[in-house]
């Protein structure tokens, strides 16, 4: 090939490879204002707010991710993978009592980290099939995890798989009410829950100091504003 025959064909490839550049680059750009949005308001933020955060046009937004669903699908992939992997290393844990405990604050954590993922984790998106396909492995495995510590004899023989997502809902609670103002309460109510949760004689782990009476006071007045 001559060199004006590639410089032509180059010329020609220029164009498309642009557009596939700008196409990933707003993708990238709609990722990160989601997430940002998410883990500080949850899951409410529209799909405006998120095309304004990111710089585009809602165009634009559509093009990459259709549905509300699909973005979240796409934002939250890899903390469901973390969410799975959490109940893997809780069962490979040779004291199951131990892991099942750890397990529940390993969760919960993840949810004080991010308020969207605080959301996630107690609602269903049919339509984001991957996510739900990741949150179904994980369940079962949260099945066995429970199954190991009553074995044990340390976790209450009335516990079920539905108070795992009931705690997650009361943590979720405490998470967006507690906000900035007193960001370690979800601690405190884990470790009572566990306490709820454990037969007479279980070893259970220290409860975590109670939030200071000050930060409470703000967190409620806080509250109080967005009413």
């Amino acid at each position: 090939m001559t060199s004006s025959a590639a410089s032509a064909s180059a010329s020609d490839e220029r164009p498309g490879t642009r557009l596939r550049v700008d196409a990933e680059r707003n993708r990238d750009r709609i990722l990160a204002a989601a997430r940002r949005l998410y883990a500080r308001e949850g899951l409410g933020v529209s799909m405006a707010s998120v095309a304004r955060e990111a710089g585009v046009g809602k165009a634009t937004l559509s093009r990459r991710f259709a549905t509300r669903e699909e973005l979240i699908n796409a934002v939250f992939a890899d903390r469901m993978d973390a969410y799975a992997s959490a109940v893997t290393v809780a069962l490979d844990d040779p004291d199951p009592w131990h892991g099942f405990t750890g397990y529940l604050y390993a969760i919960c954590a993840m949810q004080a980290a991010d308020r969207g993922f605080a959301d996630v984790l107690t609602m269903t998106f049919p339509a984001a099939k991957a996510l739900e396909a990741r949150r179904a492995r994980a369940y079962n495995d949260v099945l066995e995890l429970i199954a190991r510590a009553k074995a044990t004899g340390h976790l209450r023989a009335d516990f079920t798989d539905r108070d795992v997502p009931v705690l997650l809902m009361a943590n979720a609670g405490v998470v967006s009410a507690a906000g900035d103002a007193a960001p370690d309460t979800w601690r405190r109510l884990v470790g009572h829950m566990i306490r709820s949760y454990a037969a007479p004689g279980a070893p259970v782990p220290p409860l975590p100091e109670a939030p200071e009476p000050s930060a409470l006071y703000r967190a409620m007045v806080r509250l109080g504003r967005s009413d």
